[in-house]
């Protein structure tokens, strides 16, 4: 008799369901282990124990059921077959013909009443068919290979097991591990006061779960995994206590030492949305969105692959505020976390390199910690900076383009005491490499500042914001034009606007402003002064 190998369905890892029987056995091994681990990590023993649960489930279907439907065996009136192919379907054979096609030799067609009441036709007697080998298919043996599994539908079942995870209150996590609250070893408020005063004395600089376990001296007979784990979530649930470490490694901060621009977004980085018609956008304008790569852009702007560098050039509000935007370019070169809002990490200096503390902060795309950093090497807006990734982890490499000290025409914002605002060519010395078309001097800081603070140009409808400016800039061009580039450059200076908004407002009033060509601009003859 031919044997029937056992199979699953090709979209069986696709489609399943996590149920209680998977992680009743995860939890199992959690418990066995003692070791918290990732879905990732547990994924392995998960395909394996569906596997085995599966063929198992299948086995005793052939044992308990009548004759397995194998196309190279005949088969009389009133047998009772089942269809492994069909869900292991059962049916009755009701009537078997001789067979006809020219394409086999003699075979036989019986005719089977399945037990959902249709009646369906299958050959027998026939020597030559997929189904008559002991081995499955390519693509049946693929369902059961482990490595395949993992490596086509991994990402998929992770998401799954997460998912699941997070439905189960018996499960906990801490930086991407689970484990079974049951196992926890107890910690106390007194443990917490204790790892709270050990961050005091680091003084802000955050510290590693094992060393906080130096000094809050759980019970020496706890498991080490166990005591950091169940350390790690008595700090998670409390207050007072912020995990910053990147992906892969968690880092204890309190919240109180944390830098104000960490906990709070300066308000000079805050983006009131700004409704617009996208589809006023011509090709050229979001071809130049996707190269300022503004945080708050819509460009499709994904690099095909990481990047090892990327220059960007310093806008008014990231200069002000010491950060650095986190964008589609860079993001991947900057540390992110599974949970935690907020990431510490080191800027390095390539040219000097010093080591400089800072900050992700993640939900609102940008980088803080740099305020130092641009003084000394006497930035200003529009000034290029190179972000490399490095080698070392939790390290990446910054370099301002500097050069010796020039002194050369920049546009220079000259702030009056009404708050009105005039832009002015003037000599100012430079530092470093520009975007001449994004290069801005702002001697008068506090008056800057005072303008952010009132919000007074915040609540200035955008239109006479925009046009205000433009009539400003253009009277340092003596064609009478600016580039849309300059615009906006020179409009956060005092209000966080981002390029696609900026570029919708001048497309929906081409009388005001009319396009000359290249993104170049002047003030319509009707709208003139």
């Amino acid at each position: 008799m031919v044997s029937v190998p056992l199979t699953l369905p090709v979209d069986y890892w696709k489609t399943l369901k996590i149920n209680n029987k998977d992680l009743d056995f995860l939890h199992s091994h959690l418990f066995e282990i003692e070791t918290p681990l990732t879905a990732t990590e547990l994924l392995g023993e998960f395909i394996g124990a569906r596997i085995k649960s599966e063929l198992d489930s299948q086995s005793k279907k052939m044992q308990g059921q009548g004759k397995v439907y194998v196309p190279a065996e005949h088969y009389a009136k009133g047998d009772k077959l089942t269809f492994p192919a069909l869900d292991w379907t059962e049916g009755t054979v009701t009537g078997v013909r001789p067979g006809v096609n020219p394409q086999f030799n003699e075979f036989e067609v019986v005719t089977v009443a399945m037990k959902n009441g249709n009646e369906q036709l299958f050959a027998a007697g026939l020597a030559d068919h997929d189904l008559n080998n002991a081995s499955a298919s390519e693509s049946q043996d693929k369902t059961l290979n482990p490595k395949h599994i993992q490596s086509t539908y991994g990402d998929v079942l992770v998401e799954k097991l997460e998912a699941a995870f997070d439905n189960d209150p018996e499960l906990v996590r801490i930086a991407g591990r689970w484990f079974p609250r049951t196992l926890l070893v107890d910690v106390s408020p007194g443990h917490l006061n204790l790892a709270e005063a050990a961050l005091d004395v680091a003084h802000g600089e955050p510290l590693p779960t094992i060393e906080l376990l130096k000094d809050v001296e759980l019970p020496e007979k706890a498991n080490m995994n166990l005591a950091e784990f169940s350390l790690n979530l008595a700090l998670q649930e409390d207050k007072r206590f912020d995990e910053v470490g990147p992906a892969g490694e968690i880092l204890w901060c309190l919240k109180r030492l944390e830098p104000d621009n960490v906990q709070n977004v300066p308000e000079i980085l805050k983006y009131s949305p700004i409704e617009y018609d996208r589809s006023l956008l011509t090709d050229e304008a979001i071809a130049l969105e996707a190269k300022i790569d503004d945080e708050y852009g819509e460009a499709a702007n994904q690099p095909e692959q990481e990047e090892n560098e990327v220059t960007i050039c310093l806008i008014y509000p990231h200069w002000r505020a010491g950060t650095l935007p986190i964008t589609p370019l860079v993001q991947s070169m900057f540390p992110t976390a599974y949970i935690s809002a907020r990431v510490r990490f080191t800027l390095v200096d390539k040219i000097t390199g010093q080591k400089i503390p800072a900050w992700v902060v993640r939900k609102e795309r940008y980088v803080c910690g740099l305020r130092e950093w641009y003084k000394t090497n006497k930035l200003m807006p529009g000034s290029l900076i190179r972000i490399v990734k490095s080698n070392n982890r939790g390290e990446v490499v910054v370099e301002a383009k500097t050069h010796h000290t020039t002194k050369d025409w920049v546009r220079t914002v000259i702030i009056g005491a009404d708050g009105g605002i005039v832009f002015a060519l003037l000599k100012q010395p430079v530092t470093a490499e520009l975007n001449d078309r994004m290069a801005f001097a702002v001697p008068a800081l506090e008056a800057a500042d005072q303008l952010w603070d009132s919000g007074s140009q915040k609540k200035m409808p955008f239109d006479t914001l925009v046009t205000n400016f433009f009539r400003e800039l253009i009277k340092l061009n003596t064609q009478g034009h600016i580039h849309a580039q300059e615009l906006y450059a020179a409009i956060n200076i005092v209000r966080r606007v981002p390029f696609g908004p900026l570029m919708a407002h001048l497309a929906a009033n081409p009388q005001k402003f009319v396009h000359i060509g290249d993104l170049h601009y002047r003030i319509g003859e009707e709208f003139q002064d």
